[in-house]
């Protein structure tokens, strides 16, 4: 009986080990992503300034550190040495939980990010679903933010930028559908290997500009930022928001910017894929510069265009990009069928 008992707890401590190093290797692996992408988060605003600088023919910051590179550290240390402010009025605990919600969940979608051949942390069949839902969850930190803050300015930035996701989500969940046909599978690497051939933005180049304005829109940006109207609705749902709160926000609106981004790669320019054989390092560095590319398209456009009116920006979501895509992808599917290319 001692010996069966003494069994029993050998077998119970190595699971329980195995199962704590396994726990660890996963933590492990996703601080190696999330730590490159806070990094990539900081020096994207200070590369945005520079960008936008340079465009307006100015210098943009350079006075902290050399050529201006300590500047989001700067700025990063100002945030958290602020002030927490909490409004008396308003709802503590929504207040602290929303700021949490749109940071982390930004972080979350990485899990499923391909990086390069077998380099993603979980390969799952639902990856695209995924994404798509964690993107989607968004809204509620947006919404909770400006209920909680008991401001009729930061409500009112709530519901339009909830408006504003949920309306450009359907355009992107149609372009998805249209790729999620050709490929018969949700996993983002045997989208990338797809692409092995011909890259979607060819075939799919209506969809990729409509995935293109869709992003933008999702993710709050010039001309899309109606949420963030300064002179309409004095910076919108997170208004009463400073310090580290505040700081959660831009991080997270600057991490959504890089996660769809590189969706944009993913589904529309082969992902790490090139059209030579090249070494699997040399591939990683070339995803990353697609990925610079696209993401200075991003401050290209916030330099170019004037904001839409609200009326405009519902129009383009519902009445122009929604019937494209959706016949877009009808006409997709009747090609495949007809062609018998559609996969088992």
């Amino acid at each position: 009986m001692g010996f069966i008992i003494f069994e029993f707890l050998i077998y119970f401590i190595v699971e329980k080990s195995v199962i704590i190093i396994v726990s660890f290797l996963h933590l492990l692996k996703f601080l190696l992503i999330i730590i490159p992408l806070l990094l990539a988060v900081a020096f994207l605003t200070l590369a945005e300034r520079k960008v936008l600088a340079a465009m307006q023919l100015r210098k943009g910051p350079n006075n902290v550190g050399y050529l201006g590179l300590l500047q989001p550290l700067a700025d990063g240390i100002k945030l958290i040495l602020k002030e927490l402010i909490l409004p008396t009025s308003s709802n503590k605990i929504l207040l602290l939980l929303s700021p949490l919600t749109v940071f982390f969940l930004s972080l979350f979608a990485w899990t499923f990010i391909p990086l390069g051949q077998n380099k993603v942390l979980v390969d799952s069949e639902l990856g695209m679903l995924y994404i798509f839902a964690i993107s989607s969850l968004s809204v509620y930190g947006i919404i909770m933010a400006g209920w909680s803050s008991n401001s009729r300015y930061a409500f009112l930035g709530a519901l339009r930028s909830a408006a504003q996701m949920i309306s450009y989500e359907v355009s992107i969940g149609l372009t998805l559908i249209a790729i999620l046909i050709c490929v018969g599978s949700a996993n983002l690497t045997e989208i990338v290997l797809f692409q092995e051939h011909i890259f979607f933005i060819i075939p799919f180049f209506p969809l990729a500009l409509i995935f293109l304005i869709s992003i933008l829109a999702e993710t709050n940006r010039p001309p899309f930022d109606l949420p963030e109207a300064e002179g309409e609705l004095v910076a919108g749902y997170n208004v009463e928001f400073s310090s580290v709160g505040f700081a959660m926000f831009f991080i997270g609106e600057y991490a959504n910017i890089i996660l769809m981004s590189t969706m944009f790669v993913i589904f529309f320019m082969g992902g790490w894929l090139l059209k030579f054989n090249i070494e699997s390092y040399e591939a990683g560095l070339f995803l990353i510069w697609k990925l610079n590319l696209i993401i200075y398209v991003f401050l290209w456009i916030r330099a170019s265009f004037p904001r839409f009116r609200y009326d405009q920006l519902m129009f383009l979501g519902w009445k122009v990009l929604l019937p494209f895509s959706l016949a877009f992808t009808i006409f997709t599917s009747l090609v495949l069928l007809i062609t018998r290319g559609l996969p088992n």
